[in-house]
């Protein structure tokens, strides 16, 4: 069994630990992450964010916080690193945003950034990036290597950054092969990956032949798909190297960028509250390699593809796209309004699984 997998499980239940780099001046920014940083998914992404940072803006000194719940503990971590000399906080997992927000009211000359959050302060913003760009060229590969058309999807929670990734996925998969599904399995965790390797074997148990997620860390996913031999959709990271011939393709967060600029604007006194939104044209969501299985024409299918989404060609989002129920509700000619994606709070025809 791959080490880092069974580093993940004893992750889960760690406690929570700090690490500081060398001080080398006086802009001091902090990280809160919901699970480990070597998790080979999200919360890893958001790491390599900080050392991006660390390494390209010149006088800055970064700690971070990880294996934080998403509940009061956050707020006592956050006001532990401002009581360290933290004058920027990216509070980074979606369940931060209500304890950000109230430490935002009380420390109004810290600036908190929070990930993919829908409310913003005086001095707090969000960032995220529209992975779903991703997820839809991922469900062309998906609905290719699928041969019966049924593809499976591990999912958190509910939540409409999720929904957007099952929705796009199977979109993806439909413009391939219209009589696709995607089979939703929820583990109501982030980081469970005894509930991940469950949720696999169920879907496989009912047919599936690919499976897609979004948990924290897609090792326990890939790893399960590995064991029953399923192809895989990767997600945050690129971990192609844990199952190479069962790799399609995937999405992956590239958050340096958007994190150093924030940082800078907050030096020099610039930074406006607003929501950062990234995309595949700004690099912020990127594809992931193909695996050797994805043949040269679906290669040059989704690379055209991909293409056109950057080009505005293209739009994840343009009708005609029917519900769950069969009901059009994006006619031709129209796409999904920014509001709507952002609330997503449905799913597309040909998606199996509840919306609780």
């Amino acid at each position: 069994m791959n080490l880092r997998f069974l580093a993940l499980i004893a992750a889960a239940s760690a406690a929570v630990t700090l690490s500081t780099q060398p001080a080398r001046a006086d802009v001091m920014v902090g990280y809160v992450y919901v699970g480990a940083k070597t998790d080979g998914g999200y919360n890893e992404a958001q790491d390599a964010g900080r050392l991006y940072v660390q390494k390209s803006v010149p006088g800055v000194k970064t700690n971070y916080l990880e294996n934080v719940p998403e509940s009061a503990q956050v707020t006592q971590a956050m006001e532990r690193m401002i009581g360290a000399g933290d004058k920027i906080i990216f509070a980074t997992s979606y369940g931060y945003l209500p304890y950000a927000l109230d430490l935002a009211k009380k420390y109004p000359k810290v600036t908190f950034m929070h990930c993919g959050g829908a409310k913003l302060a005086p001095n707090l913003g969000t960032y995220f990036a529209d992975m779903y760009e991703a997820m839809y060229l991922s469900g062309i590969a998906a609905g290719k290597a699928a041969p019966d058309g049924k593809i499976g999807f591990v999912a958190a929670h509910p939540i409409p950054q999720i929904l957007q990734d099952v929705n796009a996925i199977a979109l993806g998969a439909q413009s391939v092969n219209p009589k696709a599904t995607v089979t939703v399995v929820y583990t109501g965790a982030w980081n469970d990956p005894s509930k991940d390797v469950a949720a696999v074997n169920t879907l496989v148990d009912q047919g599936i032949s690919v499976v897609g997620m979004h948990v924290d860390s897609p090792i326990p996913v890939i790893e399960a798909a590995k064991k029953r031999g399923v192809k895989v959709i990767g997600y945050h990271f690129d971990d192609m190297h844990f199952y190479p011939q069962g790799w399609l393709t995937g999405g992956y967060w590239n958050w340096g960028p958007i994190m150093a600029s924030v940082v800078k604007e907050v030096e020099a006194g610039t930074w406006k509250s607003k929501a950062i939104y990234g995309n595949l044209k700004t690099g912020a969501a990127k594809l992931a390699p193909f695996g050797p299985s994805v043949d040269e024409a679906t290669r040059k299918l989704i690379l055209d593809k991909e293409a056109a989404i950057k080009d505005g060609k293209l739009d994840v989002w343009a009708g005609p796209i029917y519900g769950q129920d069969g009901k059009e509700f994006v006619p031709a000619g129209s796409k999904l309004p920014r509001d709507k994606v952002d609330a997503m709070n449905f799913f597309v025809k040909g998606v199996i699984g509840t919306l609780k």
